[in-house]
């Protein structure tokens, strides 16, 4: 049996298909290749085996998701693919919650008629909106500011009425910010056009794809005016989903995870480290703040360690250097997409 990774030529789901495979699983990776780049293919297949099954599809057509149970004997699936900028959901809200929710419910829907046991879903800390309660613990309240976050808690939603009325399992990991790559340095996140997340922004920077960084808030409440956030290493994450497709829960129910290192950091602190990882200072320039964009958020990931036995191991030094070391092997941008 295999598990089928929705969005696999994405960022986090590159690196979750090799953990995946690195495990002993076998793999089915589908992809429109909307928001990822075909060149990925190659090095994920030089990370797993050369016949890899790669299927090139919208994972919220029928036909294609027919064709592609029909064709291999999928037992779970993790669904990753979405659109995912934050900025860009405000500017096309209707976009956002026709294509996010859209496939997830036609996921769901094949997923359970062929019988599937677990249902894995690619959920957000954006689910939260801005709450003054840290850290964030699974309990906290769900107010997404944005509708790409608002998606991520629907998609919640189906999924878990989908499981308790149909009988699978479904786990939703609501992870942080992801960064750093693969240690080989073949995948990574390497985002088509101008990037909406910091660290990518800050490796083009560095590669001189772009001028300089735009640090978008300077008066947040925070020890140096910048937004703090949760930095977790991507392949951190992609051990949770392993362990989130191996987790003993009962038939016909759902959980909910925070996945993260439980610790948050500014935006400059980053650049900080960033600099140091490079080799040189990453210029900036303050701006703004964007729409959409909380404060501070961090985690409290105390049920992930307890039920899953997970806990991010990879500090932020080695998340900003691996993710530079795969930036300066890519340079001209011919790696993994982010998705």
């Amino acid at each position: 049996m295999a598990t089928l990774v929705t969005g696999g030529a994405g960022y986090i789901g590159s690196h979750t298909t090799v953990a995946l495979h690195d495990a002993g699983r076998d793999v089915v990776v589908l992809d429109d290749f909307s928001n990822a780049s075909r060149a990925v293919i190659d090095p994920i297949r030089r990370l797993t085996r050369p016949d890899l099954p790669v299927v090139e599809g919208d994972v919220g057509d029928p036909d294609v998701l027919d064709a592609v149970f029909g064709e291999h004997r999928i037992d779970s699936v993790v669904h990753f693919a979405a659109r995912k900028s934050v900025a860009e959901s405000v500017r096309d809200p209707l976009g956002y919650y026709r294509s996010n929710l859209g496939s997830t419910i036609a996921l769901a829907a094949a997923a359970i008629d062929r019988g599937v046991r677990r249902l894995v879903f690619s959920s957000s800390a954006t689910v939260y909106g801005s709450t003054s309660a840290l850290p964030v613990t699974e309990d906290s309240p769900t107010v997404p500011e944005s509708p790409y976050g608002e998606t991520k808690l629907m998609g919640e939603r189906i999924l878990s009425g989908a499981a308790a009325a149909s009988g699978p399992t479904a786990v939703m990991l609501r992870y942080f910010n992801p960064v750093g790559a693969h240690p080989s340095g073949l995948i990574g996140e390497d985002p088509s056009g101008e990037p909406a997340n910091l660290v990518p922004r800050i490796m083009q920077v560095a590669t001189g794809r772009l001028e300089r960084l735009d640090v978008y808030g300077a008066d947040y409440s925070t020890a140096d005016g910048t937004a703090v956030r949760d930095y977790v290493h991507v392949m951190d994450l992609a051990e949770g989903h392993l362990a989130a497709l191996d987790v003993d829960i009962a038939p016909a129910s759902s959980r909910v995870y925070n996945l993260g290192t439980g610790s948050g950091t500014t935006v400059l602190q980053v650049l900080a480290v960033a600099g140091e990882a490079v080799g040189r200072p990453i210029p900036y320039e303050m701006a703004g703040r964007r729409p959409g964009d909380v404060e501070a958020s961090w985690a409290d990931c105390t049920r992930a360690r307890e039920e899953l036995g997970w806990q991010a191991r990879r500090s932020l030094p080695e998340m900003l250097a691996d993710h530079w070391n795969f930036t300066h092997h890519h340079p001209a941008g011919d790696g993994s997409q982010s998705g």
